[in-house]
């Protein structure tokens, strides 16, 4: 296994790579910068390569090397028919000198803590306890290996989620599987750089994640919705449908953030797990245009006595709506109660995507609503959702081979009038007509 590491004491890099079954360090004086890493990478490429090739030079990469004439002296050996000598630096055994897993991985998370945020910093808690910690608390660091990586990805696989006696349960799914492997990773990277031992987990592949397809309401199912919807609820609904916030992002918005003058929600911060933090990315900081009905929404909701800290949406006692309560409370009665089919409430941000689309808006205004730096994930996500406006749907090939067969080519009028789109009454609904 090959890798450009650092020296803890001195922060140069070297090479550290196989060749004939000897383990090769080659140090270097160029000081650990990502600049520096690369250039160290690529020529690292050509060794492995021509390792494959079985063209390597050793002289030629590294002229003046101790390890030259170890080399030499194994490739004399080899041609005087002699019993080749154990390797002079044979790939170490495990490192069992290394701190116990369970330890490291406390002083690990004290270190790195101050950059998660709290929801993140629960979701690795949560992986560490129920996985991590019981597959490998007790075993060196140094001492876990490829092997053992894979036997525990294999039996998480196996693993069943919420099972009891009349049912199996859910497997985790890739998607998870992924995430704690990577939590893995990070931990046996750290521990690497810090005790000498090559991380395991470096060359192995993330599982196919399956791709989940979004499940957004339609215009009727909305207006159905916030029709049947608590009367307390109603405004939220309404808001949630038609802005594109996050769950976090709702519940975390306070009356100083919406501007009535400008008609913008900014979004600031985030409430979740009962503390409200940092948006999730500094792409999700933006301003959301509000169109009239969410404008008067917002004023049926704003109360008489003026208190910019105070939350927009809350419970009784001025705290913040809490998900999982709404979610079992509100929510999935309410999907019950109309016969619809059980959603997240996340699936409101991508209906309000699919009605944006479907009502003709600018995609780079839509990215920048949802709070997307680029349009890319806006195409990935809501590609079958995009209309054609331009008339680029299929229709003109469909108009070309038809009339091919029918022995002559055939084209719309100039001025025929663009198709109206599916949801015909969807500015009806976000301009408030």
């Amino acid at each position: 296994m090959s890798s450009i590491r650092s020296r803890p004491e001195s922060n140069k890099l070297y090479f550290d790579f196989h060749w004939r079954g000897v383990r090769c360090r080659e140090y270097s004086t160029l000081e650990s910068t990502p600049a520096n890493r690369r250039k160290m990478e690529a020529v690292l490429k050509k060794i492995e390569g021509d390792i494959a090739l079985n063209t390597f030079d050793y002289a030629r990469y590294f002229p003046g090397s101790t390890m030259i004439a170890r080399f030499a002296e194994l490739s004399q050996q080899a041609a005087m028919g002699m019993a080749v000598r154990a390797p002079a630096f044979p790939e170490p055994p495990p490192r069992s000198n290394t701190p116990l897993f369970k330890d490291f991985v406390t002083t690990w998370k004290v270190e790195k803590e101050v950059e998660w945020r709290h929801s993140y910093k629960a979701a690795v808690e949560s992986m560490l306890q129920t996985h991590l910690l019981p597959a490998f608390g007790d075993r060196p660091i140094g001492d876990i290996d490829r092997a053992a990586l894979l036997a525990f990805r294999t039996k998480l696989a196996e693993k069943r989620l919420c099972q009891t006696k009349t049912s199996e349960g859910r497997p985790l799914n890739a998607t998870t599987l992924n995430r704690i492997m990577g939590i893995a990773r990070q931990i046996l990277d750290e521990g690497a750089l810090r005790h000498d031992f090559v991380n395991p987990a470096l060359k192995i592949k993330r599982l196919k994640a399956k791709r989940i397809e979004i499940q957004p309401f339609s215009m009727d199912e909305v207006r159905l919705l916030i029709a049947a919807i608590r009367a307390d609820y109603r405004n939220y609904l309404t808001i949630r449908f038609l802005t594109g916030m996050r769950s976090a992002e709702a519940h975390g918005l306070r009356w100083k953030h919406i501007d009535f003058e400008r008609r913008e929600i900014l979004i600031r911060e985030t409430y979740s797990n009962g503390r409200t933090e940092y948006t999730k990315t500094d792409g999700s900081q933006r301003e959301i245009q509000m169109s009239q009905p969410v404008m008067d929404a917002f004023r049926k909701l704003k109360p008489t006595k003026e208190n910019p800290d105070g939350y927009v949406f809350h419970t009784r006692n001025g705290l913040p709506i809490d998900n999982p309560n709404f979610n079992a409370r509100v929510w999935c009665p309410l999907l019950r109660h109309l016969g619809l089919k059980p959603r997240r409430p996340y699936q409101m941000r991508h209906t309000c995507a699919t009605l944006w689309l479907a009502a003709g808006e600018n995609p780079q205004w839509i990215a920048r609503q949802l709070g997307h730096t680029t349009t890319e994930m806006l195409f990935r996500t809501y590609s079958r959702f995009v209309p054609n406006l331009t008339r680029h749907d299929g229709s003109a090939f469909d108009r070309l081979i038809t009339g091919a067969v029918n022995g002559g080519v055939t084209q719309a009028p100039p001025d025929a009038p663009l198709a109206k789109p599916k949801l015909s009454r969807v500015r009806e609904v976000t301009h408030g007509r």
